[in-house]
């Protein structure tokens, strides 16, 4: 069977002006090959698990200054090395330091009057684990993935009740299990209420839109809230 020759200087023409496109499009912004294989559901996930993350890195910061002798329990001295501990990659947070909890179960240790260790350290291991966990242990998205609304709202609830239980906690001298407000006296400090509203209302922006993706509704379950038990994931 007779072919049709192959024009290489036409082919190998439209293979320069489709890389230069790519290239183009490149220099423009922020493009990457794979963000192709995204939808805008997927953007919007990017977006707010890096939001999350940066958000829960300065509360690591603010506790350590506002909690200073928690750091001294443990086996970092400096602030920086919890930092890496906790951020250095986007999976499970699982630390010999605590006995390897993780989730809420960091969380409770944090708040048990009988822990002799960093409850800084394990509060924001519950906190970054149980986030990453409700993201799926994921850092980035692409089109098949698929996110549970359920475990989104149960994180932002989680988070109120670990608000709640701190505020109604407190060691036998009366000082609280950790301070994330003002001592008697000072002016009031507004900075930890807002990062953790800013985080609870990402968690539930984050649900409302992957049930809406799923054609799922969100179990609202509250008395767990009322009874500041944490819901598991």
């Amino acid at each position: 069977m007779f072919r049709q020759p192959v024009n290489f200087s036409r082919c190998a023409r439209m293979s320069i002006v489709l890389m230069l496109g790519v290239i183009l499009v490149g220099c423009a912004g922020d493009f990457r090959v794979s963000n192709l294989a995204k939808g805008d559901i997927d953007f919007v996930a990017d977006a707010h698990y890096r939001q999350t993350q940066a958000l829960l890195r300065t509360l690591c910061v603010k506790l350590y200054r506002r909690n200073p002798a928690e750091l001294a329990k443990g086996e970092a001295t400096q602030v920086n090395q919890r930092l890496e501990q906790l951020f250095f990659s986007a999976g499970p947070v699982r630390l010999a330091e605590l006995n390897f909890a993780q989730g809420t179960e960091a969380l409770t240790l944090a708040l048990d009057p009988g822990f002799k260790g960093d409850r800084v350290l394990a509060m924001m291991a519950g906190l970054v684990g149980m986030y990453r966990n409700a993201y799926d242990y994921r850092a980035e998205f692409f089109m098949f993935d698929q996110l549970n609304e359920q475990k989104l709202y149960q994180s932002a609830r989680n988070t109120e009740i670990l608000l709640w239980r701190l505020k109604a906690s407190a060691l036998a001298n009366g000082r609280p299990l950790v301070l994330t407000n003002s001592w008697p006296g000072e002016s009031r400090n507004l900075s930890f209420e807002r990062l953790f509203g800013k985080l609870i209302a990402l968690q539930d922006m984050m649900a409302e839109i992957v049930s809406q993706q799923n054609d799922r509704l969100i179990n609202r379950v509250t008395q767990n809230v009322a009874s500041m038990v944490f819901f598991p994931l």
